[in-house]
This record gives C-alpha cells, structure tokens and sequence, in this order.
C-alpha cells in the first residue's frame, strides 16, 4: 500500500494548503472511511469542473486545483488522490474510456480515483462533480460513479494507477485555456492501458 501513499510531481500532497485542508477535512473523524467521505465530497461540490463553469486556467497538479479552485476531471481526481494520501489513506488514480462523440467515433478518458478502506478493500469513487443527470455518490463498498460504461469501444481500465497517466498530464499541460483541453482530450485504447 505504501505506493498508494507516495508524493509526486502532480500528487503533490506535501503542499503546505492540502495538508491544511487534509487536516481540516479529518478533524473529529471517528474513521478513515468518514475522513475518505468528507475529502471526496469537498472535491465533488467544492471544486467546480471547469467546463460546468467554463472556467480556466487549465489545472494538473493538486496543489493547482486547490489553489484556482477548479479542474477537469483528471486534475480534480489529482487532489482527492492528494487529500487522501496526505490523510494516510491510500488512493490511487483509475480511468474509463467514454465515448465522446458518437458520429466521428471519438472517445475519451476520464479520470476517477479508487480509495482502499479497511472495510470494503479498493472502492472506485468519482468526484467530478455533479450536474444535470450526472449525480455521483460515497456508499461504499458500491460504486455510484459519474458515468455508466455502455456502449462498444467504452470501457472501465482496470489498473489503480499510482501516478497520473503520461498522455492525460501531457494534455492537461499543454492545453492553453479549457476550450483548446476540450478539443484534444486524452485518449488510449483499452489494450494500451495495461
């Protein structure tokens, strides 16, 4: 599990303001679970997606997100990674790929975390944020995510990544403002994913 726990460039948990606001999410938690709950919900309602607000800049790392208050849904399941970890619980990274446009037969990532609770073993939890008819939920052991995989070519990749995928931080990175992201969204073909 330790790898779980592990800073880095983009989980950077060791940022002065998420350890503040890990703490504060933790204070009086009778349970990991509780705290695990508490991080998920403030990054679920508390940090707007950015195309809901059609907000920029663009962020990556967690301590960005904290800071500017906004992500996609990569960067935002970049500082509930952070959160948790900064918690001692481990979390990781996990992705689905959904289709984007149906008539051109794009596809694209998105990015969610899975939380491991003494209780339940390794929980997928999605904390993008919730609007319209998407409307993802904490009950673990079930998994409520954003987003149901339905169709051919969609899928839920099976890894839990301790760091962010190379092409979703090469995208979040390179895109100049939230409309230019939303044009070049990160893609892989489930077999690339291993």
């Amino acid at each position: 599990m330790q790898q779980y726990l592990q800073a880095c460039a983009i989980i950077d948990w060791r940022d002065d303001a998420i350890v503040s606001t890990a703490q504060r999410l933790a204070a009086g938690s009778a349970d990991r679970e509780t705290t695990a709950r508490r991080c998920f919900e403030f990054v679920r309602d508390e940090i707007p997606h950015s195309w809901d607000l059609q907000r920029n800049p663009v962020t990556c790392r967690a301590s960005d997100v904290l800071r500017h208050k906004t992500g996609f849904c990569y960067a935002k399941s970049h500082l509930l990674a952070a959160l948790l970890r900064a918690n001692t619980i481990p979390a990781g990274l996990c992705y689905q790929r959904l289709l984007l446009d149906s008539e051109q037969h794009r596809y694209c990532l998105h990015g969610l975390n899975a939380v491991h609770l003494p209780e339940h073993g390794w929980v997928r939890i999605d904390a993008r944020g919730n609007s319209g008819s998407i409307s993802a939920q904490f009950v673990p052991p079930q998994e409520k995510l954003a987003f149901p995989v339905r169709g051919a070519g969609e899928a839920d990749l099976p890894n839990i990544y301790t760091e962010p995928l190379p092409v979703v931080v090469e995208a979040l990175q390179r895109a100049g403002d939230i409309y230019q992201l939303a044009g070049q969204l990160p893609d892989l073909q489930p077999a690339t994913c291993g």
